[in-house]
């Protein structure tokens, strides 16, 4: 029998489409990657997958606009930022200030283990759009 904590095949070779990803996909545009790559698996074991990848850290579920989660297999601290008109989602690196982190803390008496940030806006390619229409 095996163990329900494995990384089983079909979990890798999601995580490895996770981490050679360019964007931050969510469940459904996996399965269409998956099938384009010539692999049937039931959605059941996709969503299962996308579970047991984030409960083991392996990845970050990011729930942005609309409701629809996104994925993304860069573990290390980095924030995001979504367009507001066409759902882009870009990474930034710029650490938060460490006297806001402060000020968080001690407003709300918790001992911070990690932030996420979520910047919202226009990306260029949207504002150019604005402003030639």
């Amino acid at each position: 029998m095996r163990k329900a904590g494995a990384m089983t095949l079909q979990r890798k070779k999601i995580y490895d489409l996770l981490a050679s990803a360019g964007d931050h996909p969510t469940a459904s545009d996996i399965i269409e990657r998956l099938k384009a790559d010539g692999h049937q698996f039931a959605y059941a074991t996709v969503y299962n997958s996308l579970k047991y990848l984030t409960e083991e850290g392996l990845i970050h579920e990011l729930k942005l606009e609309n409701g629809a989660c996104r994925y993304d297999a860069r573990t290390d601290d980095h924030q995001h930022v979504v367009c507001t008109a066409c759902g882009k989602v870009e990474e930034t690196c710029v650490p938060p200030p460490a006297e806001w982190l402060r000020a968080v803390a001690e407003q709300t008496g918790f001992a911070l283990a990690e932030e996420r940030i979520l910047f919202k806006g226009v990306c260029g390619s949207c504002s150019s759009n604005e402003t030639t229409s």
